[in-house]
């Protein structure tokens, strides 16, 4: 699988892509679920999160230096109930949020080829970026905040730059 140039490590419902099939990336979730009605005025609206590969972000299954390309964009919610919608679509950090974010960015950074792009997307609605950056222990080269209340934060680490 890894002839795939584009590794997504927390895909989810694909939200973020163009294109949900692009032929390029390798999409994977800890997470296999489809979900009805979650919306109560979208009708028979469906969230569907079906993975390529059902794996964990800190744990990846794949060689070192595989993918030129990682996007990771990680649950960011913290205090949501387990019901919510927006757990279902996002998922929930727990407690340990900073250590599953260190392992996470490693495992990213592992398997990226060297001088390979990691594109990393954080929506700050409950901890805020700096606290992100702190907790990884590496700030990005750049980044661009988002968003209609510009509490989301993309940004863009590089293997082998600091």
């Amino acid at each position: 699988m890894t002839e795939k140039k584009i590794l997504d490590v927390t895909c989810g419902a694909r939200t973020m892509w163009f294109n949900k099939k692009n032929q390029s990336a390798l999409f994977c979730d800890k997470r296999m679920e489809k979900h009805s009605h979650l919306w109560k005025n979208a009708g028979n609206c469906t969230l569907e999160i079906s993975p390529d590969v059902v794996c964990d972000f800190t744990q990846l299954p794949f060689d070192d230096n595989s993918f030129p390309l990682v996007v990771f964009d990680p649950p960011h919610l913290t205090g949501a109930k387990e019901t919510s919608w927006l757990v279902k679509k996002y998922g929930k950090l727990d407690e340990s949020w900073p250590n599953m974010l260190r392992e996470g960015f490693s495992e990213c950074m592992r398997v990226l080829k060297p001088d390979g792009v990691l594109i990393f997307k954080w929506s700050e609605y409950d901890i805020p970026a700096a606290d992100v950056w702190k907790a990884i222990g590496k700030k990005p080269l750049f980044g661009h905040h988002s968003g209609k209340k510009s509490k989301t934060f993309w940004a863009c680490f590089m293997k082998g730059v600091d």
